[in-house]
């Protein structure tokens, strides 16, 4: 699972010149006269799109998850190696979020998302052709490549084009796409033919729709000289930031480190408390902690930092002590209970860590105190395995 950059400067606040007047680098006009010559995709359809993106990588990274223990039949490989092959696919966004995450401030978020849209659908190529665990190493390197590659572009994008709804999308599509994700592979698994093929081929058909679309958006920034030296990676952690950091961090570290353990051995464990060998109740487990965390940033996405921060600290707690409760008594019930209650602690943690720091960046800070944050985030994530 992963994260998009969200910001919470305030709508009246542009985070950078070209918030205010976007250009499209590929005319050299601004997008507004391109929508008007009929050349571009009007903005709310190319918020859409970047946010339909966003849901396909998230769910390209779960999408793996209920098929684990298909790969472990045909293969023989033990469940660490399950658990390893999850935690390169964490390592692989964090150096793509370190070393390519500002890239499109410098040549545009158009040859960002395309470049790794194309990576992506070569992943899934991989994925569809390996015939053993070095073929899903591969295609995990490369599918965290490009998705760290491109967060940074896709958020940034929908804040360029509307930052009241770009912050409210960026808080809410993670969640979706990695619920999605693995439900839909576990019905694929379950119900049609091939599924270790049919997954990642469908994928990659979105993929090629998604490229198109990018070609048809206009461009929101001014290609700016500096990109190989943007790839050199750079964390920054402002004055005014470091106190709620250190209350941000471990929470942070925590939803994620939770996330990282469900998508690994989730299935697992349902096997483990049904006893059934139902590849949907395989990926229901993931589907519901992250759909339940969709669900509560919108809920609460009004509430004040405090009480969101509090939140979501208190509903982990509960939910993973349920969740270890009913582990021992092999209880099916009350595992996806307190894996929902655990979900309301993921949406909040994340969103209260997130609304706890930022406001406390400057414009030009935020970039770098976002890296921060995934860096944190993602470590959280690669840990569990």
């Amino acid at each position: 699972m992963v994260m998009t950059k969200l910001s919470v400067v305030p709508a009246s606040m542009p985070a950078h010149a070209s918030d205010a007047a976007p250009v499209d680098a590929g005319s050299g006009s601004g997008p507004a006269a391109a929508f008007a010559r009929g050349r571009r995709l009007p903005p709310n359809v190319a918020l859409y799109v970047l946010a339909s993106i966003t849901i396909s990588f998230l769910a390209a990274s779960s999408a793996p998850t209920p098929l684990y223990a298909t790969y472990q039949a045909e293969w023989g490989f033990d469940p660490i190696t399950t658990t390893v092959v999850f935690g390169v696919y964490a390592v692989a966004v964090l150096l793509g979020l370190l070393t390519m995450g500002k890239l499109s401030d410098h040549v545009g978020r158009r040859p960002v998302l395309q470049a790794a849209l194309a990576a992506q659908a070569a992943s899934m190529l991989v994925f569809a052709t390996a015939d053993g665990v070095s073929g899903l190493m591969v295609a995990r390197v490369v599918q965290g490549l490009s998705t760290g590659a491109a967060l940074g572009a896709i958020g940034v994008g929908m804040m360029d084009i509307d930052r009241p709804r770009g912050t409210i999308t960026n808080a809410v599509v993670p969640g979706i796409g990695t619920a999605t994700g693995a439900l839909v592979s576990g019905l694929v698994v379950q119900f049609l033919p091939a599924p270790t093929h049919l997954v990642y081929l469908g994928l990659l058909a979105v993929f090629v729709l998604q490229a198109v679309a990018v070609a048809l958006m206009a461009e929101t920034v001014t290609r700016k000289p500096g990109a190989l030296a943007s790839l050199a990676p750079e964390i920054k952690l402002p004055r005014a930031v470091r106190r709620p950091m250190l209350v941000a961090a471990p929470v942070l570290f925590a939803v994620w480190a939770l996330a990282g353990l469900y998508g690994a051995l989730g299935p697992s464990l349902v096997r483990q408390l049904t006893g059934s060998r139902s590849e949907v109740l395989g990926g229901l487990s993931l589907f519901v902690l992250a759909g339940v965390a969709a669900v509560s940033v919108l809920v609460l996405r009004r509430a004040a930092t405090r009480t969101v921060m509090l939140t979501g600290i208190l509903a982990l707690l509960a939910g993973v002590a349920l969740t270890l409760v009913s582990i021992r008594d092999s209880s099916p019930t009350g595992f996806f209970v307190g894996t929902a209650i655990a979900g309301v602690g993921f949406g909040s943690g994340f969103q209260g860590g997130i609304r706890t720091v930022m406001p406390l960046a400057r414009p030009h800070e935020s970039s770098g105190v976002l890296s921060l944050l995934f860096v944190v985030s993602y470590l959280g994530m690669g840990c569990p395995p």
